[in-house]
């Protein structure tokens, strides 16, 4: 895998903002969220729509080669400080090297954005990195992680002056997923059922919009275990069981699975007893984030997690199929359940 230059994607923006421009973007990763956000910026705000016609150019990288991208962007602008040329599916270019002699030597008078969606560039190409990089910005779009999830929810609801509640952050982010683009979809389709007078997100409000129930949701099942609350427990799997499409095993197993593991890691804590002391040992945004930790270490000794641990990695096996011909999957959730809370 290409080694990306140490950029964020807010310092990057921030850049483009700026009209801080260079020759050449090299856009790579697994999220093709950012990469769209990226490329979409520089289509619409470096030229003004009257000079689009002439100085920007759309290119897929199925259906042209690497010398065509090179020669056009070797073109002057027509009456225009600069011209864009766009390049999609830049993954799909086999022969590279018309690209790397552009790069070494590209046209300060052209903005040159290649999408390089699901993956990276060959680790083995590294004279090619090494061009891209000199002649301007390789940027590696990483998939974002599950607890990397509710800050970027709550930062991008900041932007639109909504806020949020934690329990709400948590539900949307268990129940859509690292998807970001269908994310910020389902959030902007919640910012807009917002009255003026009222920019809150709210259980409720994430219930009527997203159709997450606000009693029954994987926030509410993690909580239940957290608190070795059995009948709540069972009355949320129950309620999955009856109703499908509202959730999953395979949703469920990841959540579980990261929430003993990093019990197991809070135990190892130099000082286990303060919730600041955990916070900061898992690398939690806050101390309040650590509450959670510190009941279940009241509630399941560290022999008890060890062992949870290796249930759910045999119940995510048998999900798979694995040693299990026929046992459905809500089934095997009663079974996780049943064994995590006795």
């Amino acid at each position: 895998m290409a080694e990306a230059k140490n950029v964020s994607f807010d310092s990057f923006m921030g850049d483009l903002k700026e009209r801080k421009f260079l020759p050449v973007y090299y856009l790579m990763g697994d999220e093709p969220y950012y990469i769209d956000q990226i490329s979409d910026y520089i289509a619409e705000h470096v030229l003004q729509p009257e000079e689009r016609d002439f100085n920007q150019t759309i290119l897929f990288g199925s259906d042209v080669n690497a010398s065509q991208i090179a020669d056009a962007a070797r073109r002057y602008p027509m009456m225009s400080e600069y011209q864009v040329v766009i390049v999609k599916e830049a993954q799909n270019i086999k022969n590279t090297e018309a690209l790397e002699k552009y790069f070494k030597a590209p046209m300060a008078s052209t903005i040159l954005v290649m999408c390089h969606k699901n993956g990276t560039i060959d680790g083995r190409k590294r004279e090619y990195v090494k061009a891209i990089q000199a002649a301007g910005v390789l940027f590696e779009s990483k998939k974002l992680r599950d607890r990397d999830l509710p800050p970027f929810i709550e930062a991008y609801l900041k932007l639109k002056n909504v806020s949020i509640d934690p329990k709400s952050t948590q539900i949307i982010a268990d129940s859509i997923g690292s998807d970001l683009s269908r994310l910020t979809s389902e959030l902007d389709k919640v910012c807009l059922s917002l009255p003026e007078n009222d920019k809150k997100v709210t259980p409720q409000v994430v219930e009527e919009q997203i159709g997450v129930s606000k009693d029954f949701n994987s926030f509410e099942l993690r909580d239940a275990i957290v608190n070795r609350n059995v009948f709540k427990a069972n009355q949320i799997v129950k309620y999955f069981d009856d109703n499908p499409k509202a959730g999953s095993i395979y949703s469920f197993l990841p959540m579980l699975f990261n929430y003993f593991q990093n019990l197991m890691i809070a135990y190892y804590a130099p000082n286990n007893k303060s919730q600041e002391r955990v916070a900061e040992w898992l690398e939690l945004r806050n101390p309040w984030a650590a509450k959670d930790y510190m009941t279940g270490m009241r509630n399941y000794s560290g022999l008890k997690v060890m062992q949870i641990i290796g249930k759910i990695r045999e119940i995510d096996a048998k999900s798979k199929g694995l040693d299990n011909p026929n046992t459905p999957p809500g089934e095997l959730m009663k079974e996780l359940i049943f064994y995590i809370l006795h």
